[in-house]
């Protein structure tokens, strides 16, 4: 048993390290001698671990490249055809300079008028004429369909024969309308007998619709709808007359497509 009272002698060992003021070994957190090995792996660089740990991060592909240069070279030759496709058809319309036909309406005559109890009786008989103003292309007028209105009420409509026009032609056409116990509603109705009683005339509207076909040679374009508008045809006709022919002379029609 040791002896309390003997002094302590040779504390601290010589050649022993100092002791740890944490209270912890000192031998624990030694560094170790220079050449030896780390005994933990270095931890990998944090932009590694989140590329590894993002489920989205697919590592380079040389045929992902591949395919986007393909790609981008379809779109360019696509741009590239559209951009040549264009400036050949401005270059042919300015060539051509296609323009839409003219209509005129020369004579509109009504006959057998009769308006009774908001019924309508008549035959109208329309003469109009069409002009082709291009210089480089022919026209072809497959379907033509035409309508007799007063205000924006349909009175009657019919067709005309399909014809073709050389360039700078006028060609004359002309329709009949007919209708017999025709029902115009209350406001129109009295609205002509009106206009019959005061002007001793009553206005009506045309209005065509016609398929037409432009061909410069062997270049022909798509067929386009040319829709014209001839307003306020007065017709005269009184009060006592069942008939009446246009005032005024010949009209202008307002046309497009």
């Amino acid at each position: 048993m040791n002896d309390p009272n003997r002094p302590v002698t040779g504390y601290p060992a010589a050649g022993a390290p100092p002791p740890n003021p944490n209270g912890y070994g000192g031998a624990a957190h030694q560094q170790p001698p220079i050449g030896t090995a780390y005994p933990y792996a270095a931890p990998p660089p944090a932009s590694a671990v989140y590329y590894q740990n993002n489920p989205y991060y697919q590592p380079n592909n040389p045929y992902d490249a591949q395919r986007n240069t393909f790609l981008r070279r379809v779109i360019g030759m696509a741009i590239a055809a559209m951009v040549i496709a264009g400036t050949f058809v401005f270059i042919l319309w300015l060539i051509l300079r296609p323009r839409i036909p003219e209509f005129r309406v020369d004579s509109l005559s009504v006959s057998n008028l009769n308006l009774t109890n908001s019924l309508i009786s008549g035959k109208w008989d329309l003469r109009f004429t069409v002009r082709n103003p291009n210089k480089k292309m022919t026209l072809y007028y497959d379907d033509v369909a035409a309508a007799v209105f007063y205000d924006d009420v349909s009175l009657s409509d019919t067709t005309v024969p399909p014809f073709f026009q050389e360039k700078r032609a006028e060609t004359a056409r002309q329709a009949s309308f007919a209708t017999a116990g025709a029902y115009v509603n209350n406001r129109a109705f009295d609205q002509m007998n009106k206009e019959r009683s005061q002007k001793r005339a009553i206005g009506f509207n045309v209005r065509m619709v016609a398929r037409v076909r432009f061909r410069a040679g062997a270049w022909r374009a798509r067929r386009r709808f040319v829709r014209v508008y001839c307003k306020d045809l007065s017709v005269g006709v009184g009060l006592n007359n069942s008939s009446g022919t246009l005032l005024g002379g010949a009209r202008q029609c307002r046309v497009g497509l």
